[in-house]
């Protein structure tokens, strides 16, 4: 817990940040079962739900998908460890 704890501050401290992510969960499940039926590659469905979890939570942010995740992965490459929430 004491790792986690550096996220802790800014989830109490923005109420925009929600309790759970439920509805991106739901979404994923569609879209999964959809395009995953039958994936041999483990790790390639590993890597689509880290990108479809991204990509929905962006959507319920009101952010635009494909420029959040560029300003996410060109922080996350210029900060490792680095935690950029979607925003409109």
């Amino acid at each position: 817990m004491q790792e986690l704890w550096s996220g802790l501050p800014r989830f109490l401290d923005d109420p925009l940040i929600p309790l759970d992510n439920n509805p991106v969960k739901r979404a994923l499940l569609v879209v999964g079962r959809k395009n995953h039926y039958g994936s041999g590659a483990r790790r390639c469905c590993e890597v689509a739900a880290l990108f479809y979890s991204l990509i929905e939570t962006a959507k319920l942010c009101g952010a635009e998908p494909k420029s959040y995740l560029l300003r996410a992965t060109s922080e996350a490459l210029d900060h490792p460890g680095a935690v950029t929430l979607p925003n409109s």
